[in-house]
């Protein structure tokens, strides 16, 4: 690929996904955009590129966009997150809300619906002490392909078997064919609609607890103290935000705290949730 092509594609998607791509990942453009020329009858990569250049194509680059978004998902993915959601934030949050009884929970880049629709799953395990409240899980990505997936509820015997207990499948899924189903108590927890983190979160509403979990890993550092202060914003000052274990909030904004000994779980500055949670 021409120096030129490939500060053309990796400009395009900085700004429309914030994905920073360096010279090196040359090779994951051509893997992934090839596929994607010719499923729109271009012969090339070089082509593709000619056509965005010359059109600005918003279809296509909408489609360029997604093809370079990775959407690697499973079931109680890394597991600890979850953890300390049931041990730790569930019951900080009963007390908290136990009178209004709401609760809103936000999954960004929630990719095919694993992590939300395992936050659910976790809540049906405690059904008797949640019913009554108004629990609303939001699951949000910029890929619009992804989402569609999540909607169905519908995975290969391959995504449930990673990271789901085989009790849970056999208590939340129905098989069909080569392929299961999550319930409708499940599915019917959780709302997605897409959602670019580069956007205004104006309309997003507060949450309680955010997970953005393993995407501000392919954000420069402006960006990602973007996403996040204006993250705090939308979040409770007795929140919780979860982030990726290879994430921090670290040199990039006093927004949010790490909570001490609990890898990937972060809190206000200028909040309570440990002491909420009794760990601070």
């Amino acid at each position: 690929m021409k120096t030129e092509d490939f500060e053309f594609l990796s400009g395009m998607l900085k700004e429309r996904s914030g994905l920073m791509l360096t010279p090196d990942k040359v090779y994951l453009l051509e893997s992934r955009l090839t596929p994607l020329a010719r499923k729109r009858g271009l012969d090339t990569l070089d082509a593709l590129v000619q056509k965005l250049r010359m059109s600005r194509d918003e279809g296509l680059i909408k489609d360029v966009t997604e093809a370079m978004t990775t959407n690697e998902s499973f079931f109680f993915r890394d597991n600890t997150p979850f953890e300390l959601f049931k041990d730790h934030v569930l019951p900080a949050m009963d007390k908290a809300r136990g009178t209004q009884k709401r609760l809103r929970i936000w999954c960004a880049a929630a990719s095919t619906g694993q992590e939300p629709y395992s936050l659910a799953i976790l809540l049906r395990e405690n059904w008797m002490k949640w019913q009554n409240w108004n629990i609303e899980i939001v699951g949000t990505d910029i890929c619009t392909q992804v989402l569609e997936k999540a909607k169905a509820g519908t995975y290969s015997q391959f995504e449930v078997q990673r990271g789901l207990p085989i009790q849970m499948l056999i208590k939340y899924f129905r098989q069909e064919g080569d392929q299961w189903r999550i319930s409708d108590d499940i599915r019917n927890m959780v709302t997605f609609r897409p959602f670019n983190l580069l956007s205004n979160f104006i309309g997003m509403g507060t949450f309680d607890v955010i997970y953005c979990r393993n995407v501000l890993i392919y954000f420069d550092q402006t960006t990602k103290k973007g996403v996040l202060e204006r993250m705090r914003k939308c979040l409770a000052d007795d929140g919780t935000l979860f982030l990726g274990a290879a994430e921090t909030v670290l040199g990039i904004t006093d927004a949010f705290r790490p909570v001490r000994g609990h890898r990937g779980m972060y809190v206000p500055t200028d909040g309570a949730a440990e002491k909420l949670m009794g760990l601070g």
